[in-house]
């Protein structure tokens, strides 16, 4: 009998696909098999450390496997990004992925990475509005005093920020975009000597998240003008957000969700996503959530990324509007 080499070649590669393809299939099928990173960019103790911990250890009860938060911190995050990317889109190694990381795609001038090609959303996590105070010797009570204020010294008026490419730093250069001031930004490094300056005065404004400063506005030693979500927050009711204050559509949130590697399979990321928000909607994780300032952000995949996109774009247009990322 003689064999046809060239036939036997190609069976052997059709072997050796099937082969492949029900390897993947079954990985697939028994995901998870092995306990799941979390990869926060930040240090140990902070909100988005907190939120994968708790989220995560939910996820793990709902998914039979153990979800473990490792802190590779640096770059503002973007080194953990980069981790994320380049890692094996199996389904288990994930990014917590606050707004910090949108921004970061446009800041860094050494870690590139690009969102929809190197890492894709899993789910929305958690947001909470920030606050905009000011300081008492400024003696003004709402957005339209700030803006008469800041428009007649442009240029003088100094807002604190958490660092360059904050959330506290966007948000400010995104209201100075929309209502035509001239503020300066004063960097700090993190949020807590921003406080202390803004209580003695050295600075006068910030958009601070709400959880560090919600005492002091309470009992008058910063003042509250205006919220910044879409819809007034649950902490300060009675405060105006900056859309009810003449600034219609602005919209600004603190969020925390998860992706993940580019190439993760569509099937693992919808059982991530489902377990998610099974997680989100226990009593439990909520009343954690709440304990650190944020409401829990339920959506699918598709309604994270779509989220993530208009972000994106939103603060990419503010960074190089302004020229951060020249900076």
């Amino acid at each position: 009998m003689k064999f046809d080499l060239s036939r036997l070649r190609l069976f052997s590669a059709a072997l050796g696909v099937a082969a492949l393809t029900s390897t993947v299939a079954l990985s697939q099928s028994s995901y998870p098999n092995k306990p799941i990173r979390i990869l926060v960019g930040f240090a140990p103790g902070g909100p988005s450390d907190i939120i994968s911990r708790v989220v995560g250890a939910k996820m793990g009860e709902i998914m039979g496997t153990q979800f473990v938060v490792e802190n590779k911190t640096g770059a503002g995050g973007a080194i953990a990004t980069q981790d994320v990317a380049r890692s094996a889109p199996d389904g288990y190694t994930l990014l917590n992925t606050p707004v910090a990381t949108v921004a970061n795609e446009f800041l860094s001038k050494t870690i590139k990475y690009e969102y929809g090609k190197d890492i894709i959303a899993v789910a929305p996590q958690a947001e909470t509005a920030n606050i905009l105070v000011v300081s008492p010797t400024l003696g003004i009570k709402s957005v339209a005093d700030l803006v008469k204020l800041a428009k007649e010294k442009p240029g003088v008026l100094q807002y604190a920020t958490a660092g360059r490419g904050s959330a506290t730093h966007l948000t400010s250069e995104l209201f100075n975009s929309v209502a035509g001031l001239q503020t300066v930004a004063v960097h700090y490094r993190g949020g807590g000597d921003t406080v202390k300056d803004l209580l003695s005065g050295e600075v006068k404004m910030m958009f601070s998240s709400i959880a560090p400063v919600q005492d002091f506005v309470r009992d008058g030693r910063l003042v509250g003008l205006a919220t910044t979500g879409p819809k007034r927050d649950p902490a300060f009711p009675d405060l105006p957000t900056i859309a009810e204050s003449g600034y219609p559509g602005f919209d600004v949130r603190l969020w925390i969700g998860m992706t993940a590697p580019a190439a993760t399979p569509k099937d693992i990321i919808h059982r991530l996503a489902d377990a998610n928000k099974k997680a989100l909607e226990s009593p439990e994780i909520q009343k954690a959530l709440a304990a650190q300032g944020f409401a829990p952000m339920i959506g699918s995949a598709e309604d994270f990324d779509a989220f993530y996109r208009s972000e994106r774009e939103k603060w990419g247009k503010v960074i190089k509007e302004t020229g951060m990322d020249k900076d």
